[in-house]
């Protein structure tokens, strides 16, 4: 089944389409009218900063009110749209998995920070007011960094990693993590895994085997990063894309079915309830009216 949104790259949010960019960073008040349609996904990695106005978000139907001295992250392959928002102050750092491993393979690094690529935490942070201005000094000397004319790539980098560095910081110091590193990056893999995968009918027993470890000990990852068992969090993400498919196409419920591998229709619309509350077709209307009026 063809995948129904469009995906953007970070070109498109600097009026650049045709330029293959790795990183950027803008003021929202610096940006101009963008040919971006709603809802999409995205290629890369977005840290958005408000320091005026506020803004509702929505990832994957959950809808997040930002207000000014907060922090959004958007990872690829999330559902995004803007729903509304009021006169804003602030901008996006852009960036992609090749930048931030500039020069340094390991995607391990990337995977130790809590608040990309996570299905099951808020995509957001408030911080108190000194660790966001000490975030907002780092993302100012982007900024004049990326406007000089011989702006430097591996400074940028550097800057950036000190700026996510910054932010994994404030996320620790005010929330204990649930999961230690180790566990958060096993599960990254899990996840990364399941992107490519969702669309068969594959068993926990099988995603462990990928992963070289045992069913059990994915099982505890799992329920440490998520609550979860590994069964159930393979069970939502599935979910997760029948939901997508309800919302904003007109494949049938039998369709989607099949195509995320259930093949007993009852089957499907039983463990579709047990998950949203609904059966697919009540879902398809509610959130058809709701979405596709955008």
């Amino acid at each position: 089944m063809k995948d129904i949104f469009p995906h953007y790259h970070i070109g498109h949010f600097v009026n650049q389409p045709e330029q293959p960019l790795d990183f950027e960073i803008t003021r929202f008040e610096e940006m101009g009218e963008l040919d971006i349609q709603d809802p999409h996904k995205h290629t890369f990695y977005e840290i958005l900063w408000f320091d005026e106005g506020r803004s509702t978000q929505v990832i994957d139907y959950r809808e997040y009110d930002i207000l000014p001295g907060t922090l959004f992250f958007i990872s690829p392959n999330q559902i995004h749209h803007f729903e509304e928002y009021q006169p804003l102050r602030g901008g996006s750092v852009f960036f992609t998995e090749h930048f931030f491993l500039l020069g340094n393979s390991d995607q391990e690094r990337l995977f130790e920070l809590t608040f990309l690529d996570n299905f099951f935490t808020t995509p957001y942070f408030q911080p108190d007011a000194q660790t966001f201005a000490e975030i907002r000094l780092t993302i100012d000397l982007l900024i004049k960094e990326k406007k000089r004319s011989d702006w430097s790539p591996s400074i940028a980098q550097s800057l950036l990693q000190i700026l996510l560095a910054q932010i994994q910081r404030g996320i620790d110091t005010r929330e204990k993590p649930n999961a230690t590193k180790r566990n958060v990056i096993l599960y990254k893999k899990l996840k990364t895994l399941l992107d490519q995968h969702f669309w068969e009918a594959l068993t926990a027993n099988d995603y462990a085997q990928m992963l070289n470890v045992t069913p059990h000990h994915l099982n505890l990852v799992c329920k440490a990063v998520t609550g979860k068992t590994t069964s159930q969090y393979i069970r939502a993400r599935s979910i997760l894309e029948a939901k997508r498919l309800l919302t904003f196409s007109d494949y049938s419920v039998s369709e989607i079915a099949t195509e995320l591998s259930y093949f007993d229709l009852s089957y499907f619309a039983k463990v579709f309830k047990a998950e949203t509350g609904l059966a697919p077709l009540e879902f398809k209307k509610t959130m058809s009216e709701k979405y596709r009026n955008l």
